[in-house]
């Protein structure tokens, strides 16, 4: 089982950065599509970026130019610099890996880390 660790959260001034990097143990021998997701209190889970197996991006409005999401191209490590932070970023933000096999088990499946705290103040 392919588990995601998420880190790089912390208090960060408006108009600041941060680095988050979600590391996968265990082998992945494939996947759809990398990604973090945010939930801020009271509201739902919402898709900030993602980035495919071959490279393709997509941002949610409410970040394009201000964020990127790379891997390390091994499948082992998604990034995601955040720059030009807002109070409105702030949240849980969560690493997901969509359809993924391991070398011993071809089904594929998804699986989510824990989450990191990001806070931006005023």
């Amino acid at each position: 089982q392919v588990q995601l660790v998420e880190s790089g959260g912390g208090l960060v001034q408006a108009g600041g950065s941060l680095r988050l990097s979600c590391v996968a143990s265990g082998s992945i021998f494939s996947y759809n599509a990398m990604g973090w997701y945010r939930q801020a209190p009271g509201k739902q889970r919402e898709l900030v970026a993602a980035i495919t197996s071959s490279g393709r991006t997509n941002y949610a409005d409410f970040v394009k130019g201000r964020f990127t999401i790379s891997t390390d191209g091994a499948a082992s490590t998604v990034y995601l610099q955040m720059n030009t932070l807002k109070p409105d970023d702030t949240g849980v933000y969560y690493c997901n890996v969509e359809g993924l096999t391991t070398p011993w088990n071809p089904l594929e499946y998804d699986t989510w880390g824990q989450g990191t705290q990001v806070t931006v103040s005023s």
